[in-house]
């Protein structure tokens, strides 16, 4: 047990989800008779869910800035319908086609962006009046057709990473990504143990860090062999590259810079932030508009891979994006949750969704599931902070509080954080 906390750092319930993702996988695997985690059903799982992760990436900065946004499948397939139209109908290239649909999601965000920041309607109302405006712009005006795009944009959400070298068996690019993935968590993880002891901070013993670094490496390694070994033509398909290189860039902006503390501050408390000198209106104004392009990224992507926009696009991808970031450790009262913690909350729905189906339940009954896994992840969270014990969500938020010198009951914390920037 003493191993355990030290290689868990004290409190094995701060990876609460990642166990769940974990023990998911292994027991489908198990009832599915080793069909989870073959290559062919692991790159489906990932084409077919990278679009709801994107989302739950742009999700995520809205919730801790306390908001919510319902608009976001409603602006993904009206993003969609508008691209197709362009290149069916108007001559854009497919390159061009993207850059509009990214300029289209912005004009959207910064539209909506307005009404909140500036006007003051909650989010809410203003994501709502969204939902229903820019669905019906989606059927009128895409007249309620099915709208087809070129290959070239097809390429977009349902291409792979093409193969290129000698005959190794495997796909090349797809072991050169696994082997650049398992470098950068080694490096990154020597240069932070560098730099806490050059502070004189704790370090862990080293044999946690060399057990952690093999248990997140043979991971990697080993998703690298399943999406390098799939049926000829597959690989690491495009979305996923897509999404990892998100993951990366929201995360360092989340953690690492001003305006990432900025939206975690007005989401905490926004009149003690502006009282330190954040601006609450351009936080917001700028979270909400990135959710748009991020849904505009989304609808191209889900199009791309679908072969043609439809009327029916993004239906209720925003419960799915909002259950993500919920089940990945975001509070309700905005303030905290992470990037990586929205995106394993995405992969346990996609997980049990993709389970599901292979042991034939029904659409029915795994509505029924997935509803009760949510409530089941939030409520426990709230249990353990009405029991006084530190929830998942603060242990989640542990690395962004230590970073900033900051305990998570303190009432200054906001004008702390915002005092490092000064």
């Amino acid at each position: 047990m003493n191993a355990l906390k030290k290689l868990f750092g004290g409190n094995t319930r701060q990876f609460g989800m990642i166990f769940a993702l974990v023990a998911l996988i292994v027991f489908f695997q198990i009832f599915t008779e080793g069909r989870t985690l073959t290559p062919g059903n692991v790159i489906n799982l990932f084409n077919g869910n990278s679009y709801i992760l994107i989302l739950a990436i742009g999700m995520v900065l809205v919730i801790i800035a306390g908001h919510i946004d319902l608009s976001v499948g409603s602006v993904a397939a009206f993003v969609g319908v508008f691209v197709a139209l362009a290149m069916r109908d108007w001559g854009f290239p497919w390159w061009a086609g993207v850059l509009f649909g990214l300029v289209l999601g912005a004009v959207i965000g910064a539209w909506q962006g307005f009404w909140v920041a500036y006007v003051g309607i909650p989010a809410f109302i203003v994501t709502l009046a969204g939902m229903l405006l820019f669905r019906g712009f989606n059927q009128f005006v895409g007249k309620s057709n099915t709208i087809p795009v070129p290959k070239e944009f097809q390429f977009l959400g349902s291409g792979y990473l093409p193969e290129i070298g000698p005959d190794t068996g495997f796909n090349n690019l797809t072991l050169l990504l696994g082997l650049i993935a398992v470098a950068f968590v080694i490096i990154m993880s020597l240069r932070a143990r560098a730099t806490n002891k050059a502070l004189g901070a704790d370090v862990p013993e080293l044999w946690v860090e060399v057990t952690k670094l093999v248990l997140i490496c043979g991971a990697i390694l080993y998703a690298t062999y399943l999406f390098a070994t799939g049926r000829p033509g597959t690989s690491f398909p495009i979305p996923g590259l897509i999404l990892a290189v998100l993951v990366l860039i929201y995360g360092f902006i989340a953690d690492k810079t001003v305006l990432g503390r900025h939206v975690y501050a007005v989401g905490g408390n926004r009149h003690a932030a502006e009282l330190s000198g954040v601006q609450s209106k351009k936080v917001n104004f700028l979270v909400m508009m990135n959710m748009s392009v991020l849904a505009g990224l989304a609808g191209m992507i889900f199009v791309g891979r679908s072969t043609a926009s439809g009327p029916f696009d993004g239906v209720g991808w925003e419960l799915d994006a909002i259950a993500a970031v919920f089940i990945g450790g975001a509070a309700v009262t905005g303030g905290v949750g992470t990037v990586i913690g929205s995106i394993v909350g995405g992969l346990v729905m996609a997980v049990l969704n993709n389970g599901l189906q292979l042991l034939g339940v029904g659409a029915d009954l795994t509505q029924i599931i997935k509803g009760l896994v949510l409530l089941a992840a939030v409520a426990f969270d709230v249990y353990n902070k009405s029991q006084g014990k530190r929830s998942i969500t603060g242990l989640l938020m542990k690395n962004f509080q230590r970073n900033n010198e900051i305990k998570p009951d303190e009432t200054t914390s906001t004008k702390e954080v915002i005092s490092k920037e000064a």
